[in-house]
């Protein structure tokens, strides 16, 4: 499902995530909890301040965020 991210960028862009829109909530990123990249996607394994884990991946080709879990 794709979503709103608003990320953190320094060096390059969307380095990593601060907040995402899931469903009408906003959530906090509270923890990384891991991080990995493939040849498309920039995935982050995250807990949300409502306590539960969610895998955020940007797909650097298309410049979209998507989310699995919740």
């Amino acid at each position: 499902m794709k979503i709103k991210v608003i990320s953190y960028s320094g060096y390059k862009a969307n380095e990593r995530p601060i907040r995402f829109l899931f469903g009408e909530r906003w959530l906090e990123v509270r923890e990384i909890i891991g991080r990995w990249r493939d040849e498309k996607y920039d995935s982050f394994k995250v807990r949300a301040d409502d306590g539960r884990v969610y895998v955020l991946r940007w797909d650097r080709i298309d410049d979209i965020w998507k989310i699995e879990g919740g």
